[in-house]
Formats: C-alpha cells, structure tokens, sequence
C-alpha cells in the first residue's frame, strides 16, 4: 500500500505554542509510519514556516528548512526552499495541530481550503463560531441547549460593576485554554478582570458562575457517523481550572484532577454524551471536537466551551477520553484521516437532547 503524504502542522504564533509542540510530539508517537509518509510543519512563534525532522521542544535548532503551504492548487502541498533551489512536496492530507488563535479560529483552515489539499479538522465557518464563545452560545441557545447567562464587552465597552450577579467569570470571547480567565467575586475585581482579558482578544465575555460539576466530552466523526469518548470530570480542591497555566502539566495540577470515566450516574452520563452530540451538530463541527459542559445538581447540562483542536498531549483530555472508549491515538488519527479524505459532507440534522426529568428544555 502507497503510504499518504501527511504533513503536521504545530506550533504557531498563538499563546499555545508550546502546548501544540506536546501535542505534536504525542501525535508523531502514534503515527503509523506504514500508512504516512509524515512531513513535519513548524510555524515558529514570529510566524514563520519550517521543514523540520520533527517536533522536538528544540526543532528550531535542528535541521530546518523555508517552506510554505502554498495556496495554488496546482502545487497540493509544500514549496520548499533549499540552498539553491526551490521543491515541491505534493501533500495527500494535512493534520494541524495548532491550538487557539490561527489555529482553531479558520485561519489555517482558509489557507488549506485554497489550496484544495484535505485536513483534519472542523471546517472555516464551524472554527470561527466556536472560536467565539458568546457567538457560540447564541447558536447552542437556539437549539435549546442552555448556556450561562452572558454578556460581552467590546473594545470600549463599559459594565456597571453594581449591576452583576457575583461571582462571574470573566475571560476572552476568542481565546484558547485558560489564558486572561478571572473569577471575579465581588466588583471590586472586575476592572483589574477585565483588563486581563484584554491582553488576549478585545472582544471580553463575562458570564454568570454555573454550579456544578465540570465535565467533558471527546467527540469524533467518522465514515459511519459520531463516537462519543467517555464522559471526564474534573475535581478541584479551590479555585477554578486552569488548563495548561501549571509549569509542568505532565505532574498534574496544584488544584485540579481529571477523572476518566467521571463519577455520575449512568443516566447523566448518557445525557452529557448526547448533548456533546447535539451541540457538535448546531455548529456544524467536523471531524473532531472536544465539548466542555457543566453538570448541575438537578441534571441540567449547560455548556462551558468547544474546543475545535482539543490538546493532544500524554495528559490532554481528548485522548484519554478516547482511550477509556477503547480508541488509541493511532486509531483516532487513522478514522480523522480516512475522513478527511472523504472530503465535506451535507450536516446530519440536529439530534435531539434527551431529559433526565420529562420536561420540555
């Protein structure tokens, strides 16, 4: 069997540089060296694009090239700069491995879209709506999915600090991870909050504190429709979650840890998965997503985030979740590919969320 030219893309000019290295790394790890001819992409953090060996935290320092991913159909790949010389490398398939801005906003998504070579991934229009929480929660809204209750501020937009309901958590509307996040307690925080937020997008969302219980919820599409990982949770001994804030994530967090498969019952477990369903379905997501919710006490599920690019490191959520439902990293590389390749399909209807309760949501 001919093997696929697949080029991974990582690293990038976004505050999740060095989170798409690790996951990068975790990706090569797992890559079937059978099936894939692998070209490794690395965007450094001023922006620009190297051939490398591979994604080694110094793959800087190593044997690198100039490339581009060139937008000409014509070329279906990479244009390489050698000391005399220019090639071209024909791509098959690319696998991004970017996360938050330029990542996962449709950015990287419309450069592979006019170069006509298939990716991994959610498309440009599914990227950019996730990418916005507060535009995401217009849609999920719509579906009759709840949300928390919201407001945004934008570039000099102003909020009565007298007028909120405490606590609320204050954060980037178009951000990855859990850079610029403030818990805000009273309104004497909220300035200092608000500011924070600002370093990382100009667009800020402030939304009201949802008791309950974190949890996620891998979800994967494939040739014969969606796989649902199983349901995590996360325990915090204070404060709030931070993801990927810790100096060395690999060892765990200061307050937080991940519990896979999470400790509920079965019935809000097959809740959490079907709404992970229907809320991949309203944003019209593809290929793969990991959906971040909160369970209240009474059973209601309202969305935290969707992450279009979820983190692929040894201690990623999305991964573990798989690997609980039985799917390697391999095999969940394998069924993204082989998707991919199948090029865009019409959107399945919006799936209906089932109730713990019998009401009607």
């Amino acid at each position: 069997m001919e093997k696929l030219n697949i080029a991974i893309i990582f690293g990038g000019a976004s505050e999740e540089h060095a989170v798409s290295i690790k996951s990068a790394q975790e990706v090569a790890r797992h890559l079937d060296l059978e099936k894939y001819e692998p070209f490794y992409v690395g965007i450094t953090t001023g922006g620009e694009w190297k051939l490398c060996e591979g994604p080694a935290a110094d793959w800087e320092s190593g044997d690198c090239r100039p490339a581009t991913l060139s937008p000409d159909r014509g070329v279906h790949g990479l244009v390489v700069q050698e000391p005399d010389r220019s090639t071209t490398i024909r791509l098959d398939v690319v696998l991004p491995v970017l996360h938050g801005t330029l990542g996962e906003d449709g950015a990287i998504q419309g450069l592979l879209e006019l170069s006509g070579i298939p990716y991994v991934g959610c498309d440009i229009p599914s990227s950019a709506l996730c990418m916005d929480k507060s535009l995401a929660y217009l849609v999920v809204r719509g579906a009759g999915i709840a949300t928390p209750a919201f407001r945004t501020l934008t570039t000099d937009g102003h909020v009565d600090p007298d007028g909120l309901s405490y606590p609320v958590f204050v954060k980037p509307a178009r951000s990855g991870s859990s850079f610029g996040v403030s818990r805000v307690d009273d309104g004497t925080e909220l300035a200092v909050a608000v500011h924070d937020a600002r370093q990382y997008d100009s667009k800020v969302l402030i939304e009201q504190a949802v008791a309950g219980s974190e949890v996620g919820c891998a979800v994967l599409e494939h040739d014969s429709g969606l796989i649902v990982g199983e349901v995590d949770q996360i325990r915090l001994s204070h404060g709030f979650f931070r993801i990927h804030q810790e100096r060395a994530p690999e060892a765990g967090s200061e307050n937080s840890a991940v519990v896979v498969p999470a400790d509920i019952p079965d019935d809000a477990r097959q809740l959490v998965q079907q709404t992970a369903k229907a809320i991949y379905r309203a944003l019209g997501c593809r290929g793969l997503a990991r959906v971040d919710m909160f369970l209240t006490d009474d059973g209601e599920v309202v969305l935290n985030e969707v992450n279009t690019l979820p983190g692929l490191t040894s201690y990623s959520r999305y991964p573990r979740m798989m690997a609980a439902a039985g799917l390697s990293l391999g095999a969940v590389i394998d069924l993204l590919v082989s998707f991919a390749l199948k090029g865009p399909a019409l959107k399945a209807p919006a799936l209906k969320v089932p109730v713990l309760n019998g009401a009607d949501r």
